[in-house]
């Protein structure tokens, strides 16, 4: 029988239908598989892990795994990244240019312009998307980094969180950076991982390994042939760096012989591999102010075995990568597809300079001495702690940057910037069964855009031209397959980057490069050009003897800087969207609430007056923490114990605190108030019914990133304030009647133009 004309629901319907189902014949969609035999997928992508760092590319440290897998494949000397982070990621997952995407910066910022969009557009088709389209499983583990910061709470907007983005499942953190032992917030999917107290001996990278291993497994039971797509990004290697106590001593590699000495080693190893020719030469130790570095044997004893362990734990750090992909890849080969599977690893930029010149032992503190040096009077950008806690839970610390130029050996300067150092980074790719002639050294250029229409081709998945109906972005990378399989010449031959002022132009081994320093005119750069092909350090400055091809590169590089997005350039940051304003408003949290995002907690308290008014009712024997907003890295609290109310403030690392007389018995409002000092302080009050209780006065101000840890009711939850507190009584529930904590936000006191340079410092640390 015909189907009646005003019948419903049958549209499309590719069976038979009749009054019943002997007169109907049934029809099932086609189920999206892949083709047979389609390769999984693994990108390994590090964070902040320069050029030299690996065993395939000199260095010291024993990394086992990494050294089989470029055995196995290809390792390329001249792969190109951006100088930071959300850029690289945007660029590696979407294969378009980093600016043009919408992330010319970090996802720290919102100062309103295209190149500055911060979030994924809804025309920007992702790899994850692709393949998952194609009939892939699809996961990822790590660093995010693609979401605003003011969009990672439950009320957000969650259009750039991995799941909206092609990923089946997620776990990892958000945001640009975290403590390995204390995560200030984990999620899962689409959801804030509810935990308050993690696990004796909880370590990131452990749980990102444990949780991506168990989904491979997973997946095989349920399904035999279903490829996968795994984009692990790592948290490490970016500060504050932290190892866990029985890893520590791998990373002990006679680092006292100093940066100057490893640094030499690490680039007579590069020329034994066959990474760089004999009349290759490395770039000199960085002299330029704000970039230098002391020679290793002008250090006095003490700076010298403070900076040795720093590199320890960096080293041990790296150890810890390998064990991580040896594990991916033993439950790989267990399921019997190691063969079948492409491994990319690689970094998302050079190594970093963020620890200074000294190196720092309270993460977030060292970003306040301004770049510049004009920190206010009594600030302290280094608290001074014990040197057998580097590298521990207790503290956040990192590098000083001549081992940041030890990593990016043999180039100059680091992480931000568009020279080498910033923007070379390894580059290792194995698929054994399907490219088995590809092994050895590659030197053809690519570009971080090039990697998702490389595995594509490979895999070949094709790549359809609309997302949700309507176009798609026109993809700017290319596929490096044949450079990469068979050594043949890039299909790149240019390619510009800018980051905060800071360009570059690449064009058939040309490079036109030019710094952004401050006092620096954003529309007058001072040009420099280098020949990559036989000087990839970039040490003889040829453009003086070169103006005509200066001017040429230099008017390429303005034409591919208006047609990717470039512009406005952004040189300061820190101006943020008004509709962020809505973040100040008072809140009223109750018992129970789940830690508060970190960004809408810091919100509340920074730069400005707040009061945070608990109420209770308290009866004899009652204790525990009413409130906590931070953790080791900086933070405050107010707790209940022995009967007083007792206030704990962490100045970045240098906690103290004071107690009350005797709460007595019945119904109280306990308030916190800050009030702004001049220099970036506060007075710290503690008032119980109004009456004053308890007092810290001209404290140092949390700033920037800290408190970086959220607030919490009731008990101090993740990352503890006070160590003492936590060993002694753990994250301490409060036992009492705990009514709710209001926060009262009032008056920003620091001037806007200090918030503003401070806001930028807290965004270049947080990528």
């Amino acid at each position: 029988m015909s189907i009646p004309d005003h019948a419903r629901g049958y549209e499309g319907f590719e069976g038979r239908i009749g009054r019943t189902e002997a007169e109907s014949e049934p029809a099932w969609p086609a189920e999206r598989r892949a083709r047979r035999g389609a390769p999984n997928i693994i990108v390994v992508l590090v964070d902040d892990m320069g050029f030299s760092d690996i065993g395939p590319y000199g260095s010291e440290i024993p990394t086992p795994h990494l050294d089989a897998l470029a055995a196995r494949g290809i390792v390329s000397t001249n792969h190109h990244t951006t100088p930071v982070c959300s850029p690289a990621r945007a660029a590696l997952l979407t294969g378009i240019n980093p600016h043009r995407a919408g992330y010319g910066s970090v996802a720290n910022s919102d100062p309103g312009y295209p190149n500055l969009r911060l979030s994924l557009a809804d025309d920007v088709l992702t790899l994850p998307e692709i393949l998952r389209d194609s009939g892939y499983a699809t996961y990822a583990v790590g660093k995010w980094h693609l979401a605003k910061d003011s969009r990672l709470g439950p009320d957000a907007d969650r259009e750039s969180w991995p799941l909206q983005r092609g990923f089946d499942h997620y776990y990892g953190s958000l945001e640009g950076l975290n403590s390995f032992f204390h995560p200030n917030q984990l999620v899962r999917d689409n959801t804030v991982d509810p935990v308050t107290e993690y696990p004796e001996g909880f370590y990131v990278t452990d749980a990102l390994t444990d949780t991506a291993v168990g989904w491979l497994k997973e997946l095989r039971a349920h399904d035999a042939e279903k490829p996968f797509f795994l984009y692990f990004a790592h948290i490490a290697m970016h500060g504050p760096l932290q190892v866990k106590g029985e890893d520590l001593p791998r990373g002990d590699l006679d680092y006292a012989r100093g940066w100057d000495a490893v640094r030499a080693a690490r680039f007579d190893r590069q020329r034994e591999l066959g990474l760089f020719g004999p009349d290759t030469s490395p770039a000199e130790r960085n002299s330029e102010p704000g970039y230098d570095v002391p020679a290793w044997d002008d250090l006095d004893p003490a700076r010298r075995r403070r900076f040795a362990r720093y590199m320890q734990v960096y080293a041990a750090m790296v150890r810890t990568v390998d064990d991580s992909l040896g594990r991916l890849l033993d439950t790989v080969d267990r399921l019997g597809e190691l063969e079948n599977t492409i491994v990319v690893f690689t970094s998302d930029n050079g190594g970093t300079a963020e620890g200074g010149p000294e190196g720092t032992r309270s993460y977030f503190a060292e970003f306040a001495k301004f770049a510049g040096g004009s920190a206010p009077d009594g600030w302290e950008g280094d608290v001074d702690h014990p040197e057998d806690l580097i590298g521990s839970a207790r503290l956040g610390v990192h590098y000083p940057r001549g081992w940041g130029q030890v990593s990016n050996t043999p180039f100059r300067f680091y992480k931000g910037q568009t020279f080498a150092g910033g923007v070379r980074v390894p580059f290792v790719l194995s698929w054994p069964s399907g490219l088995p002639a590809a092994r050895g050294v590659r030197d053809g250029y690519s570009f971080v855009t090039d990697v998702a229409p490389t595995l594509l081709d490979l895999a070949g998945v094709p790549t359809p031209s609309t997302r949700r109906g309507a176009p798609a972005q026109e993809r700017d990378g290319v596929s490096q397959r044949s450079s990469w399989s068979d050594g043949a010449p890039s299909a790149r031959d240019r390619q510009y980057s800018e980051f905060r002022g800071h360009r570059g132009y690449y064009r058939d081994g040309w490079k036109l490069l030019s710094r952004h320093d401050p006092g620096d005119d954003p529309a007058d750069p001072r040009w420099e050009l280098y020949d990559n092909r036989t000087d990839p350090a970039e040490t003889r400055d040829l453009a003086a003897e070169n103006p005509a091809l200066v001017a040429e590169l230099a008017a390429e590089w303005e034409h591919e800087a208006w047609r990717n997005t470039v512009f406005p350039l952004v040189i300061g940051g820190g101006r943020r969207n008004p509709a962020e304003d809505r973040l100040t408003d008072p809140v009223r949290i109750l018992p129970g609430t789940p830690v508060l995002e970190r960004y809408r907690s810091a919100k509340l308290v920074q730069y400005r007056d707040f009061a945070a008014a608990i109420d209770l009712v308290h009866t004899r024997g009652d204790e525990g923490v009413l409130v906590a907003h931070g953790d080791v890295l900086g933070g405050y609290l107010v707790y209940v114990e022995d009967g007083a109310v007792v206030l704990g403030y962490n100045a970045y690392g240098a906690y103290e605190e004071v107690r009350s007389s005797p709460l007595a018995a019945g119904p109280h409002t306990i308030t916190l108030h800050a009030a702004v000092r001049p220099d970036l302080r506060w007075d710290l009050e503690l008032t119980v019914d109004g009456a004053p209780a308890a007092a810290l006065t001209d404290r140092v101000q949390l700033i920037g990133m800290a408190p970086w840890t959220g607030i919490s009711v009731g008990l101090d939850a993740r990352g503890p304030v006070s160590w003492d507190l936590r060993e002694r009584r753990g994250t301490f529930p409060y036992t009492g009647e705990l009514v709710a904590v209001t926060y009262e936000p009032g008056v920003v006191g620091v001037p806007a133009p200090v918030v503003e340079r401070l806001q930028q410092e807290a965004e270049e640390e947080a990528d």
